[in-house]
């Protein structure tokens, strides 16, 4: 099985050599056999790789330890779920994972275009195909996933127990669907400078992959997110470690993007701004590979040491001198005839919006690799800890909450100061309103007031913009409210599902602020029976249950958690495990949300004698909103990508067609179609 495993990926690296080499002699040479023959050593690249992945797989789940790979990330106590996540627990597996991700949107691209793009696809494809070589010839000769040992051990290493969670079964995963997907718009990006099409041609071809990017990307970061609050013990979820940043510089940079590409269609501007912005993007999902995987950072999220850096640390900068000269080299037909007719007009928010997302991505770059840059120079690591970053990036972030606000109703051009006052006045008084009764109920933190305050507003924005659509067409069409609400976002739902995501953004804007500046903490160690009280709860320590089993020991405090009336609301179970085969502890904490606060306890010790547990309790507020509000924005993006009506029509029409290509219809509801 492994020597299947090495033939497929060689036989893999030769077919996208040979992708890139018929796609352009065939667009050079107008050959359409070779650029079909391009699509199918595309296709064919695809299957090795799954021939590979699966002959991980398979091992892995039969605890075959003849593999170097399987006995550093699995053991036969290993429950079955983690076996098949430890797929992506070490580098070699990592890589394999993303070669594997990459070639199915790279086959799911040369399908979509296989009729339309003659001009750009064969270019694109070729682009996607020279990074799958990078990939693949490090799984070749650097990294190889399928290495033998010459002993075999009678028991593997296990996986790490930070790893062993559910969600570290979906993070990872979700993450790199949201940067592998990046790498599509901007192929066709880079195809647009090759070939010189430069219009809105490349955007519209790759808008769904975009979405399709930022909401993984999204959600990968959601994700962590939560695994940092369940697992690690430390009552937060953010903590600005640099793996954490490398995974939300490639977001912010999309979000920017995907705002930026509406004004080229429509006003057929910031045509640099946004060829950059998707080259930034993909260099950035890179950057955050490099740094997970090179070992040049250290970080909790790191979960291995290599010698890769400088492999990815070359091609990182082989991408982008490559693309920042094409740029150099098309920048007089980047050059938009059009200019802004007026600073208060949704073009100049937009670009507002583009500048703050961009400034706060520089913020955290620099940040992150200041550490690197200082022991590089002077031979000391100078960390730069969460202050530098939340100094720096709040009140971007207030800036662009503001922004938020502003674009859906500034008009596109130029606003009048009637129109500002027409459409601001509800949202502007909706935003006083929170911030004086917030001062009325105690709040002093000025951050807080005016987070709090432009939330509402921005709330407030996005419901003007929802009841004046919905009683427009109560007006036009005598429609119920409920169904002219459904009708609104059905016909229009790339705007409608775009405000959505923008609440979504809001509510967890909310949870941030709530939960950073308003959390207690207590620590206490406790006997059986002893009580504490943290806000308005109290807690009392009833004892220990241990559970020992071949995976894994556990020792389980139980405590009884009373409200203000001295009822019992619930008991919750936080324990500490021991790891038998990586000799490794770790915690698990016991969580009960509601979207007031989360009450959140950690057992942090037990002393020799087993009868004192120290327990570290956190009163966290609203950070349930933060949860929600990752929910919305997907929920948003759903909207945002779903069929439209005329989308609809235009699919019934091509079922309607007898004589037609029934392929047709996947051109049209694909991730990358118009």
């Amino acid at each position: 099985m492994p020597q299947l495993g090495n033939l497929a990926l060689a036989i893999a690296l030769i077919l996208a050599v040979y992708s890139i080499v018929a796609n352009i002699y065939g667009v050079r040479r107008n050959a359409p056999d070779f650029i079909v023959s391009a699509r199918h050593a595309i296709w064919s690249m695809c299957a090795m790789i799954t021939i590979a992945v699966v002959v991980l797989w398979v091992a892995l789940l039969r605890s075959d330890f003849s593999l170097e790979y399987v006995a550093s990330y699995s053991s036969t106590t290993l429950p079955t779920a983690y076996k098949f996540t430890a797929l992506w627990a070490g580098q070699q597996g990592s890589l394999l994972l993303w070669a594997w991700l990459l070639a199915i949107f790279t086959s799911i691209a040369a399908f979509q275009n296989r009729r339309r793009n003659p001009d750009t696809a064969p270019y694109a494809l070729a682009v996607l195909a020279g990074v799958a070589i990078f990939f693949l010839w490090m799984l070749n000769f650097v990294t190889r996933p399928f290495d033998l040992l010459a002993v075999i051990p009678a028991e593997g290493s296990d996986l790490n127990p930070l790893l062993q969670n559910y969600w570290m079964a979906i993070h990872p995963p979700s993450l790199y669907t949201g940067y592998v997907s990046a790498s599509v718009p901007f192929a066709f990006g880079a195809a647009a400078l090759i070939t010189g099409k430069l219009d809105d041609g490349w955007i519209r071809s790759t808008r769904r992959w975009a979405i399709f990017s930022w909401f993984f990307l999204t959600l990968g970061n959601i994700f962590g997110a939560r695994w940092a609050y369940e697992v690690l013990g430390w009552g937060g979820y953010w903590a600005w470690d640099p793996v954490e940043n490398a995974a939300f510089m490639p977001w912010l940079v999309m979000t920017a993007y995907l705002h930026s590409v509406m004004i080229q269609e429509r006003k057929d501007m910031l045509k640099v701004w946004n060829l950059s912005l998707i080259g930034l993007a993909f260099g950035l999902t890179l950057f955050g590979t490099f740094i997970t995987r090179s070992g040049v950072i250290s970080s909790v999220h790191s979960f291995t040491q290599s010698g890769l850096g400088p492999y990815f640390l070359s091609f990182l900068i082989a991408v982008t001198l490559a693309y920042t000269a094409l740029l150099i080299f098309r920048s007089k037909q980047l050059r938009s005839p059009a200019e802004f007719e007026s600073y208060l007009s949704r073009e100049a928010a937009f670009l507002f919006n583009n500048l703050i997302l961009v400034g706060i991505t520089f913020a955290v770059f620099w940040g992150t690799i200041f550490p690197v840059l200082s022991e590089a120079v002077r031979g000391v690591k100078i960390t730069v800890g969460p202050p530098f970053f939340n100094r720096v990036i709040a009140p971007l972030a207030l800036g662009l909450v503001f922004l938020t606000g502003i674009g859906p109703l500034i008009a596109w051009r130029r606003t009048t100061p009637d129109n500002l006052l027409r459409s601001f006045a509800a949202p502007v008084a909706i935003g006083l309103a929170t911030g004086i009764l917030g001062a009325v109920a105690g709040l002093r933190q000025w951050y807080v007031l005016t987070a709090f305050s432009l939330a509402a507003f921005v709330m407030g924005t996005v419901l003007v913009e929802f009841r004046r659509g919905m009683n427009a067409r109560r007006q036009l069409l005598n429609e119920p409210r409920a169904k002219a609400l459904a009708n609104l976002v059905a016909k229009n739902n790339r705007r409608y599902g775009g405000y959505v995501i923008h609440v979504g953004v809001i509510i967890a804007f909310i949870g941030i602020v709530g939960s950073s500046f308003f959390r207690t903490e207590v620590k206490k160690s406790v006997h059986a029976g002893d009580s504490f009280t943290i806000g308005s709860y109290t807690l009392r320590f009833l004892g220990f249950s241990e559970v020992d089993t071949p995976h894994l020991d556990s020792a389980t405090a139980r405590i009884e958690v009373l409200g203000r009336d001295g009822r019992e609301i619930t008991v919750m179970t936080p324990a500490k495990l021991f790891y038998i085969r990586p000799q490794q502890p770790a915690t698990l904490v016991a969580i009960r949300s509601t979207p007031v606060s989360d009450l959140y306890v950690v057992l942090a010790g037990i002393d020799d004698s087993g009868n004192t547990a120290t327990l570290e309790v956190f009163l966290t507020p609203l950070v349930f909103w933060l949860w929600a509000g990752g929910l919305l924005m997907a929920l948003g993006t759903v909207v945002v990508m779903w069929p439209n009506v005329r989308e609809r029509a235009a699919i019934a029409t091509v079922l309607s067609r007898a004589s037609s290509d029934p392929n047709e219809l996947a051109d049209l509801v694909g991730p990358g179609g118009h």
